[in-house]
């Protein structure tokens, strides 16, 4: 364990001093019929205070699974035990203390203060019994001994934050009756309602149009100069981690084929599939003609995984 926590890679200037969050060879493997799915494989990182890591990569690269494991989200309740779940392995530090030997109930305690998540369909996230506004009170309550009506106002004051038209009249609205970005913006109002020490964002901006991506991702940068918060940000849109990401994390096949700052990813890539991600990006340059340089073949199974590199089948080198 001592080998593998030097072999992190940290940012420059970080020396010996503890990262906020940091992992170490985390894998997360499912059983199925078919094999052991291994959706996560081996990946370590680490994340300071006040500092923003964006984590990119094909659609089943291991993003989500990561960020769903660092929440204690792949835990089964005690009811369904006896079905097989996911098979966590590896470190997970938050501020020092490691999450991955702790207890559910334990790590659901740290859920909304210590740590938040936007999850990337609030629709299924949303609990579609209670109004948007009982479920902000009731996260902003567990944390906070304020009454109902403190709870409420800051619910109001939250929904307004993240763009929501008439916050005091929709507060008491259904889920069902909000369109998908209202929904999502909803989701972040309540991921950010007791500014959280780490916020980790998925897509989070996919559903919205541009204009609010940018007040969203204005609202996150506040919040992170405001309390020195730690953001994870999962995403498709290397646009936005140009945009507000400090360092970069490359995912493919559930292991980590590039990881260094914005400026070396962008400007600097050393991967293969760092080049491709960064080829098939739109451009405004140009001729009109030209054509997104796609890459080609599609990603491996996870049940077997190629040998080595495991991006080398679609590889030109």
């Amino acid at each position: 364990t001592s080998a593998l926590r030097d072999l992190v890679i940290r940012h420059p200037g970080q020396g010996d001093k503890q990262p906020f969050l940091e992992v170490i060879d985390l894998q997360v493997h499912f059983p199925t019929d078919d094999g052991l799915v291994k959706s996560v494989d081996g990946l370590s990182f680490a994340l300071d205070r006040g500092r923003t890591l964006g984590i990119v990569g094909e659609s089943g690269s291991g993003k989500s699974v990561t960020s769903l494991a660092i929440m204690g989200l792949h835990t089964r309740p005690a009811s369904e035990q006896s079905r097989p779940g996911a098979q966590l392995s590896g470190e997970v530090y938050l501020d020092g203390e490691e999450l991955l030997s702790k207890t559910p109930e334990y790590v659901r305690g740290l859920r909304g203060k210590r740590m938040a998540m936007i999850f990337q369909d609030p629709l299924s996230a949303m609990n579609p019994y209670y109004t948007v506004g009982q479920q902000i009170i009731e996260a902003y309550q567990i944390h906070n001994a304020v009454n109902k009506k403190v709870a409420r106002k800051h619910a109001i004051d939250m929904l307004g934050r993240v763009g929501i038209p008439e916050p005091s009249r929709r507060i008491d609205a259904y889920p069902h009756q909000f369109s998908g970005g209202m929904r999502q913006r909803a989701m972040i109002a309540m991921a950010l309602s007791c500014d959280p020490d780490l916020l980790i964002a998925d897509e989070p901006t996919t559903a919205l149009d541009v204009t609010v991506q940018a007040q969203i991702l204005d609202l996150i940068r506040d919040l992170q100069s405001e309390f020195n918060s730690s953001v994870m940000l999962i995403t498709h849109d290397l646009g936005v981690v140009a945009e507000i990401a400090d360092d970069v994390l490359v995912m493919y096949a559930g292991r980590a084929v590039e990881y260094g700052s914005a400026d070396q990813l962008f400007n600097r890539p050393a991967h293969p599939y760092t080049w491709g991600l960064l080829g098939s990006v739109p451009r405004f340059e140009g001729s009109r003609s030209e054509r997104l340089l796609a890459i080609k073949g599609t990603p491996p199974s996870l049940i077997n995984v190629p040998s080595g590199c495991p991006f080398h089948p679609r590889c030109e080198f």
